[in-house]
C-alpha cells in the first residue's frame, strides 16, 4: 500500500475513493410509524436502518471500485458499452436486493451478512431470536 491509498472491503483503493464512499446518499428512509414494523421496537428498526445503511454503503464502494478498475482499461465501444451493461445489471441487482420492509428485512441481513456486507455485531441490540434467524440463514 502507497501513500493516497486506504483499505476498503479487503481491497487497496485510493483515498480518494474511501472518502468518496461517506458522501453516497443512504436510501430514502420513511418514518417509523406505528404498526408499519410489527415486533420491532424503534430502537430495534433505528438499529436496522443503520446496519441497512452501512451495508448498502458498502455495496456502493464495491460498485464504484469495480467500475474504476474496468473504466481504467476501456479501449473500445464494444468495452464501453459492455461496461454500461454491468452497471446496468449490478443497479438492477442492488435496487432490488436492498429492500427495507419488514417482510424481507431478516432475509436481506442474512444474505449480507453471508456476503460479508454486514456484520453481526451490527445487529447488537435487536432481539435475540432476530439475530438467531440472521445467523442461521447466513450460514446457507
Amino acid at each position: 500500500m502507497t501513500m493516497g491509498e486506504t483499505i476498503v472491503s479487503g481491497q487497496v483503493v485510493p483515498a480518494q475513493t474511501a472518502t468518496a464512499a461517506t458522501n453516497l446518499e443512504p436510501l430514502a428512509a420513511a418514518p417509523l410509524e406505528q404498526g408499519d414494523w410489527p415486533g420491532w421496537t424503534e430502537q430495534e428498526h433505528g438499529i436496522a436502518r443503520a446496519a441497512f445503511d452501512a451495508a448498502y454503503g458498502r455495496a456502493l464502494v464495491s460498485l464504484i471500485n469495480d467500475i474504476q478498475l474496468k473504466a481504467a482499461v476501456l479501449d473500445s465501444a464494444t468495452s464501453l458499452w459492455q461496461l454500461h451493461d454491468f452497471l446496468s445489471i449490478e443497479r438492477h441487482g442492488i435496487e432490488g436486493r436492498f429492500d427495507f420492509r419488514p417482510q424481507a428485512i431478516l432475509f436481506l441481513f442474512a444474505s449480507l451478512v453471508r456476503d460479508d456486507l454486514l456484520d453481526l455485531g451490527e445487529l447488537a441490540g435487536l432481539e435475540a431470536s432476530k439475530l438467531a434467524k440472521i445467523r442461521a440463514m447466513s450460514l446457507f
